[in-house]
Formats: C-alpha cells, structure tokens, sequence
C-alpha cells in the first residue's frame, strides 16, 4: 500500500525554519521530523521568501494559496451570468439551482456554493452591493425574532386552527386560503394576501384601509368567483381586520384562527409576505405604484419557481387545475 503524503503543519514548518537558521543539513531537519530529505527540500524550495528566506508563516500562506481553487462561479463565467441573472430577478439560490438542475437535467451547482460566492465577493472586495443578490439582502446569515400582538377576544364566531379539516394542513386538495395584511411604514397603508395552500398561488389588492367591513368585502369579492372546490376554508391570525370574516361563510367557505401569538400557523402566507418584502419592502409608498407596476410585483411571484412544487412555479400548479383564470395577473383593481 503507498504511503500517504501529508502537508506539513505549521508547527513542522516553525521546526524547519529554526533548524535551518541553526545551519543544519536537509538531512538532518528531515530526520528530526520523521520526513523524507525530498520532502523537506522541496519544502525550502517552493514555500522560501526571495528576500528573508524561509520563514515559517511566509511558507504557510504560500501553501495555503497554491491549494485554493476558484469556486465553481469563478471558474465558469456562462454559470456565473445564469446565476446572478436569476439572482436579481429575486429568486433565492435554493430556487436557482433547483431551476438550473431541473432544465439541464441533472444537478448544476448548490445552493450553499451561491451563498458562499456571495459572502467570498463581500469578504474579499469589502463591497457589501454584493448582498442585494440576496433575497433578504443581508450581508450576514441567520434571522432576526419578531414581536406581535393579539386581540382574539375581540372576534365573534372565531374558530380555533385545532377544528380544521386534516386535508388543510396536508396540502394536497386545493380551495384552502390563508389571508393576512402586508403593512407598511405610511400609515393606512396595506396590501390584502390570499395564498392558496395546494398551490402556492398569491392572489393580492390594495384596500385603501384596513377596515374589517372593506376587508370582509374584498375577500369575498375575490373568492366568489372561484369554483367551490377552490373555496373551502380560509385561516387567519388574530388582527380586528378580519372581525367579519363570517361573511364568508355564505359562500360556503369555513373561517378559523391561528392561536393566539402563533402566525406560525399560517406559514404559507407569512412565507409568501416574505417573498413579496423583496420587491415591496416596507418603506415602499403605494401611492407611488402603478396599478402595472402592483401586478407585475405578484405576477414574477407567481412565475417564480419553488423547491416545494418540485421547482414548477405556483402559476403552473394553478393551470394544471380545471379553471378558467388567468394567472397572468391576479392581483385585483383598487377597492374603493
């Protein structure tokens, strides 16, 4: 069996150095080190400085340098604009290797080797413009708690999440929504989230405030015209907008409620929130956005693929359905 080479440590180099500033041979080093005389000279010979000689951490970094290899995005440029072309159109990289892999046929590049070419450019040229590549655009990974409130007492008819259907939670039947109110820093402004859990769809407006009985007639403009197999059950938290939420119950439609303190609960429409902040964040004034401009926003959503879906987009999904809508443009015309 060969014998397996290994490089030196530094401790071994600090040896090498101290011994050769002492004047002994190659031979002599190499036998206090238990390695070969090739080994070390070839040591003294690549890792030496041209104007101190061989100097111990000058010999590691030297080492250290010859090994590194460009990562997969430094070494191939046509990766490189296919990632950071979907980058910037708001895709995560967990959705743009997912993407790459399901259009080539087999699997490209990890997510985790787009976030660390990322993080390497933010390290390496200290230009921290490499972040907004980022869906969340931080230039340090991990998340940050929030704090909320609740007003459950204050709902009438109000149905625990416990009561729902098994079938909501799993997933594989459509017609089961999550709402919630998408705020922002102007006061009275607010965007109304209907997501659809089977298929991921967002159907959003813009309400011109966030009264119960303008947020209750909303709703119900945009599900009536659903098929009832896509109206089933519609679950919020546990915000005084959504007070009036049993006028949808004459749309044959069952009301529940997250626990108290628990958004959790209804992840898919948080996640989708999420998602939205890229483009919308919470600055953003709404007086300010086109009608185009607002559909556009939920549309690229809707056309963005996700690993959940087997990296179809929840447009997609939503076709595969019997209905005659278009997915082109969900979003609503301002109520008012």
């Amino acid at each position: 069996m060969p014998k397996r080479y290994t490089h030196f440590s530094i401790e071994e180099r600090r040896e090498i150095s101290r011994l050769r500033s002492q004047g002994a041979s190659i031979r002599q080093i190499a036998a206090d080190l238990d390695r070969s005389p090739s080994s070390v000279s070839r040591e003294l010979r690549r890792n030496r400085s041209k104007v101190d000689g061989y100097r111990a951490e000058y010999a590691q970094q030297q080492s250290r340098a010859r090994r590194w290899k460009a990562s997969k995005l430094d070494r191939d440029p046509e990766l490189r604009r296919a990632v950071l072309k979907r980058l910037k159109q708001g895709w995560s990289p967990q959705q743009v290797c997912g993407r790459l892999a399901q259009e080539r046929g087999r699997k490209v590049i990890s997510h985790e080797s787009i976030y660390r070419f990322i993080y390497a450019q933010i390290a390496r040229h200290n230009d921290y413009s490499w972040r907004h590549y980022l869906p969340r655009a931080k230039s340090k990974r991990g998340f940050r708690g929030r704090k909320g409130g609740s007003a459950a007492s204050f709902i009438s008819r109000r149905r625990p999440i416990a009561e729902r259907p098994e079938e909501a939670g799993d997933r594989t039947v459509p017609g089961h929504w999550e709402a919630d109110l998408m705020m922002f820093s102007k006061y009275g402004q607010a965007v109304l989230t209907l997501h659809e859990r089977y298929s991921r769809l967002l159907i959003a407006v813009r309400p011109p405030n966030k009264g119960a009985q303008l947020i209750a007639e909303a709703m119900h403009a945009i599900l009536e015209p659903l098929p009832q197999d896509w109206r089933r059950t519609v679950t919020f938290d546990n915000g005084t907008e959504f007070a009036y939420h049993y006028q949808l119950h004459e749309l044959g439609i069952e009301t529940f409620f997250c626990d108290t303190y628990s958004p959790w609960q209804k992840g898919g429409v948080e996640n989708a929130i999420g998602r939205m902040r890229r483009t919308l964040p919470r600055k953003t004034d709404l007086a300010t956005l086109t009608e185009a401009n607002f559909t556009e926003v939920v549309r690229e959503y809707n056309h963005t693929p996700r690993k959940c879906l087997g990296y179809k987009t929840p447009a997609e999904m939503f076709l595969r359905e019997p209905l005659q809508l278009q997915c082109e443009s969900t979003s609503q015309p301002p109520l008012g």
